[in-house]
């Protein structure tokens, strides 16, 4: 059921995971995503929320959930289901809001089907998720109990084209 031949491998101190993505359905985001870890966008970041049997969410340049690349793509819904190791993008409350945060679903949550734009599905590295989404947590700002106290770091994403 793959869909494109294009990984990416997020490096941590936790393990490596390693994504394919679905250019077909959500080509913008593929794209996006890509092209900032290309750049070197990722690299540094942290995981800065974490809901063991939820998902793990990255891509925040402040760490804090509150930044971006400065600007926001429109939203690819599609029909993908969210389950354990799908890759899809965090935004805000408008649906076109989206622009470099994006999560890793820990189980299943198909509460977020057709709301959020899934782009890509964990291949390899289940246990370096599992391992991430086992951190200790905290009460964050929003009082969410998900604020890692110690937040597992993004080391480097290589984008590896077929």
């Amino acid at each position: 059921m793959s869909e494109s031949k294009t990984t990416a491998v997020i490096e941590t101190s936790e393990g490596n995971m390693t994504f394919e993505f679905f250019e077909e359905k959500a080509p913008g985001h593929v794209k996006n995503f890509l092209k900032l870890a290309e750049d070197g966008f990722y690299d540094g970041t942290v995981f800065h929320r974490v809901i063991a049997g939820f998902m793990i969410q990255g891509g925040c340049p402040n760490g804090d959930g509150r930044g971006g690349p400065g600007y926001q793509i429109d939203a690819e819904f599609n029909d993908t289901h969210h389950e354990k190791g799908i890759l899809s993008m965090a935004r805000a409350a408008d649906p076109n809001s989206a622009g470099s945060q994006f999560f890793v679903c820990h189980g299943d949550a198909g509460f977020l089907d057709g709301q959020y734009t899934a782009f890509g599905r964990l291949i390899d590295g289940e246990d370096a998720l599992d391992a991430i989404a086992a951190g200790e947590v905290r009460s964050g700002a929003g009082g969410e109990k998900s604020s890692p106290v110690n937040p597992v770091r993004i080391t480097k994403v290589t984008v590896n084209r077929a």
